[in-house]
C-alpha cells in the first residue's frame, strides 16, 4: 500500500513546498518510488522549485478530465515523479478541489510514497489534501503565530482520523525569542521530528530550481532533511564527516 503523506501547515511562508522538494529527493536517494503531488491548485509552487513551471500537461487537466493521469506524471532527474499543477489563472477554472481524492485513489498502489504539498491554511482547498492522504506531516516555524496555526491544522487532521507522522519546525535561526522544542511539543502534544535551520543555501537552491540536499548536500539544512527522510522509512541516518579536511576531500572527489 502506498504511503500517502500531506504535508500541510497552518499558515504560508513556512517553508512547506522546499520541504516537499528536497524530502522526496533524500527518499529516492533511498531507493524509494516517490511521487509529489501540488495539491495547491490555486497557487501551485512546485514547478518553480523543480524547473517544470511550464509543463505540457499538468494536475489541472486532469481534475478538469481532459487529461489521463500518465500523461501529467513527469519523472525529475533528481529520480522522482511530479504531478504538477499548472500556474496559469485560467487553469483553475473548472476545477473542483474536492476531485484531488479521485486522483489520489488513482495513483494508490503505484509508488512507495506519495508527498502531497498542501495549500497553507485551514481552507476548503487544503482540507482536501488532507483528506485524500493518510498521514499528515505538519511544518511549523519556531514563533507563537505559526505554532498556533500548526496546532488548529492538527486539530482538523485528528477529526479526520488522519495519522499524524510528526511535526517539522522549519527555519531555526537558535534567536532567543524563538519558542525552543519543547515548548512546541507542550503545546501541539505531538513530538517534533525534525528541526530545520535557517540556511542561506535554500534560496540559492531556489533559484537554481533544484533540491539544496543536490546543490549542496552537506550544508545543516540538507543533512537534516536527509535525516528525517531516513526516518520516515525507519531507516537509521549516519551524519557525514562535515571536518575542512572533509570537505575539501569531498569536493575534489565528488
Amino acid at each position: 500500500m502506498t504511503r500517502l503523506i500531506c504535508v500541510t501547515s497552518g499558515k504560508g511562508g513556512v517553508g512547506k513546498t522546499t520541504l516537499v522538494s528536497n524530502l522526496a529527493a533524500s527518499l529516492a536517494g533511498l531507493d524509494k518510488k516517490v511521487m509529489v503531488i501540488d495539491g495547491n491548485v490555486t497557487t501551485p509552487n512546485i514547478g518553480f522549485h523543480l524547473d517544470m513551471p511550464l509543463a505540457k500537461t499538468t494536475l489541472h487537466d486532469v481534475m478538469r478530465g481532459t487529461a489521463r493521469i500518465r500523461d501529467a506524471v513527469y519523472r525529475h532527474d533528481a529520480g522522482f515523479y511530479v504531478l504538477p499543477a499548472g500556474i496559469s489563472f485560467d487553469e483553475m477554472r473548472g476545477v473542483d478541489p474536492a476531485t484531488l481524492g479521485e486522483v489520489i485513489a488513482n495513483l494508490d498502489g503505484t509508488m512507495d510514497m506519495i508527498i502531497l504539498d498542501s495549500a497553507a491554511g485551514l481552507g476548503r482547498e487544503a482540507q482536501s489534501s488532507m483528506d485524500a492522504a493518510r498521514e499528515v506531516l505538519l511544518v511549523t516555524n519556531p514563533d507563537l503565530p505559526a505554532v498556533a496555526d500548526a496546532l488548529k491544522t492538527l486539530k482538523i487532521a485528528r477529526t479526520k482520523g488522519k495519522e499524524i507522522t510528526g511535526v517539522v519546525v522549519n527555519r531555526v535561526r537558535n534567536h532567543r525569542h524563538e519558542m525552543t522544542t519543547k515548548e512546541i511539543e507542550d503545546m501541539l502534544s505531538v513530538p517534533v521530528t525534525a528541526t530545520i535551520p535557517e540556511d542561506l543555501s535554500v534560496p540559492v537552491s531556489i533559484a537554481l530550481r533544484r533540491p539544496v540536499v543536490h546543490t549542496n548536500p552537506r550544508s545543516p539544512v540538507s543533512e537534516e532533511i536527509t535525516r528525517l527522510a531516513h526516518a520516515l522509512v525507519g531507516l537509521q541516518y549516519q551524519k557525514r564527516n562535515n571536518s575542512l579536511v572533509s570537505r575539501i576531500f569531498g569536493f575534489i572527489f565528488d
